[in-house]
């Protein structure tokens, strides 16, 4: 094999120690190993760094091992080029593996050019990144205590969530404030009538009936207070990290321009393009092409065959974050009303492939306009566009024309004459 890397080092990271194996490859068939254990402070990163300078050794390998290897990158991004690779292609052989022979696997696997690098984005889009990632958790927390919030009133004998179709809108919140406060089990009715608005007091009888003979206790009702009190925590919560976040994206032109060019895709929001622009970021020449970033963000189907069979084609799991905002945007843009592009591409493919295929490959499709986008700066126009979204007045036109060519076609092959055509 072709030596890519006359000089380079392979690094196996732990938590609090790394080791360092150099690899130098001057005239000879073998190359010179020099082995090296290191600290993970700070202070022994840099000496690391400089012990590397002292080497002539500006290329590095070490395998992404959760969150250890996020320290030595941010001492060693700005003079030494690191590779972070996935553990599963720099993985050694077992019953022959330590250490001091992982770094050494990693940097001979490495000095042949056989490891892949993992896309890691600028450190804005790193912290821009932190903060999306921390709203998922957030707002997934949100979800389940509100789920909690809904089975306390289930339990209670409370069946409002049948009747009404936001268990937290403001009717529904006047009525449970209402069951909160009361000190035992009896039910006002012209009390609950007086807090329904709109549409729900056409209801007004299915929704006493849903909470007459309600049990609930003093102690199911202190934990309902706690439920709501932490809702309201990790909404406010929320609130701050999104105006953080605006300021990120205000602050910086780039950043500003491709959220809106990705606003102009069907289905997406802001919320859903800031979110997306912090798992790829805005520079697309860290892919080689739109089919290296899907395969990147988990959308592309598994390639599997052998004996001429085709076995399992599923999805990886890559894409943890990036993947579950792409499905959201799919299914928005499969119901949008303003264009109805995806909506078709969508009907063509559930009848073959099935609703969840369907809808990946919906989300493949905007992943790839992102990549063509953010490459040419264009807005949102697929080639495509103007067959699937045309206008009735050109398709009864595009219709006649078609059927003129045909009558020449049949007089042309004598199939009919000019008086059947005429009659």
């Amino acid at each position: 094999m072709k030596v890519t890397f006359l000089t380079c080092c392979g690094v196996d990271v732990h938590k609090s120690f790394l080791v360092a194996t150099i690899i130098k490859t001057t005239g000879g068939i073998d190359p010179s190993y020099l082995k090296k254990r290191f600290s993970t402070f700070n202070n022994s990163i840099l000496e690391f760094k400089q012990w590397l300078l002292d080497n002539d050794c500006h290329d590095v390998c070490m395998e992404s091992t959760g969150k250890y290897w996020i320290p030595v990158f941010n001492l060693l991004e700005d003079e030494i080029n690191v590779t972070i690779a996935n553990p599963k292609w720099v993985k050694a052989v077992k019953g022959n593996k330590d250490d001091t022979k992982d770094s050494k696997w990693i940097g001979d696997l490495f000095r042949l050019g056989l490891v892949k690098g993992s896309y890691v984005p600028c450190k804005a889009i790193r912290i821009l990144r932190e903060y999306t990632r921390y709203r998922y958790k957030l707002v997934s927390c949100r979800s389940s205590e509100k789920n909690r919030y809904q089975n306390a009133l289930t339990v209670c004998n409370v069946a409002l969530d049948s009747v009404v179709s936001d268990i937290f809108g403001k009717s529904s919140t006047s009525i449970i404030d209402y069951l909160l406060e009361q000190p035992g089990t009896s039910v006002n009715h012209e009390e609950i009538a007086s807090k329904l608005l709109k549409s729900l007091k056409s209801k007004e009888d299915a929704v006493i009936e849903s909470i007459e003979g309600y049990q609930m206790t003093d102690s199911q009702k202190y934990r309902m207070r706690l439920i709501r009190t932490h809702m309201d925590y990790i909404t406010a919560e929320i609130n701050d990290i999104d105006s953080s976040i605006e300021k990120m994206i205000s602050s910086n032109p780039d950043y500003e321009n491709a959220v809106w060019l990705l606003c102009t895709i069907p289905g997406v929001k802001r919320d859903s393009a800031i979110a997306i622009i912090s798992e790829i970021g805005t520079d697309m020449t860290q892919f080689c092409n739109s089919k290296r970033l899907c395969c990147w963000a988990g959308l592309t189907p598994g390639c599997n065959e052998t004996g001429g069979k085709k076995k399992s084609v599923r999805i990886m799991r890559a894409g943890v974050y990036l993947k579950p905002a792409l499905v959201q945007c799919a299914h928005a843009a499969v119901k949008s009303s303003k264009s109805p592009y995806y909506k078709k591409k969508y009907e063509s493919l559930v009848k073959r492939r099935g609703k969840k295929r369907a809808i990946i490959a919906i989300a493949r499709m905007i992943l790839t306009a992102i990549y063509q986008m953010l490459s040419t700066g264009e807005e949102w126009n697929p080639c495509d566009l103007y067959k699937v979204d045309m206008p009735a007045p050109l398709i009864e036109k595009q219709k006649t024309k078609a059927i003129k060519q045909a009558k020449k076609l049949l007089l042309r092959e004598g199939i009919i004459s000019e008086s059947q055509l005429v009659s």
